[in-house]
């Protein structure tokens, strides 16, 4: 599976992320109301985000989000590793102006279509205590499994996340479906 695609919609468009993009994504990340219940809620400083960005470069599969009508770096979010036909999306995140659902809706109906041309499976995995997470994945059709993971985090230590999960069959025919 290709993790770094350009995927393109009606308002957004993905790309890969490239050490050109540290300043408009740093700017759009430096808004502490965006970590504000994440369970990492001081990556908007710059320390902290400098070593959440080397980490997605390093790993690749990161995507910058790019709002198409003013040509703006309006967030980021990744494909993790891909393994037994299960790929993992996460470690998103959007200008808090860019928030309330079309924009999350429609990043993810991209990435998932992407992903479903390779794998069966997609997984979610988001901090126990964040709320707000945790309710969009609902609004796209995530499932919360009873599975979890302890989840490490750039710069040290780890986090507890539970899991959630959206398939082939349940995407086709689920919120985010054409």
């Amino acid at each position: 599976m290709n993790r770094q695609p350009v995927l393109e919609g009606e308002r957004l468009l993905l790309r890969p992320l490239t050490p050109d993009d540290w300043d408009a994504l740093f700017a759009v990340a430096s808004d502490p109301e965006i970590w504000a219940i994440h369970p990492q809620h001081d990556r908007w400083q710059e320390p902290v985000f400098r070593r959440f960005f080397a980490d997605a470069l390093g790993r690749g599969g990161a995507l910058v989000v790019i709002d198409k009508a003013t040509d703006a770096v309006v967030g980021s979010s990744q494909y993790k590793e891909e393994a037994g036909g299960v790929v993992e999306i996460g470690w998103t995140f959007l200008a808090t102006s860019h928030w309330g659902g079309r924009y999350n809706r429609e990043m993810k109906r991209l990435m998932l279509e992407h992903a479903f041309r390779f794998v069966g499976r997609v997984e979610f995995r988001v901090g126990e205590c964040n709320l707000r997470s945790q309710r969009a994945m609902e609004k796209i059709g995530g499932h919360l499994t009873d599975r979890f993971a302890m989840v490490d985090l750039p710069g040290g230590g780890t986090m507890p996340h539970v899991i959630f999960e959206i398939t082939r069959d349940s995407f086709a025919s689920g919120p985010l479906s054409l």
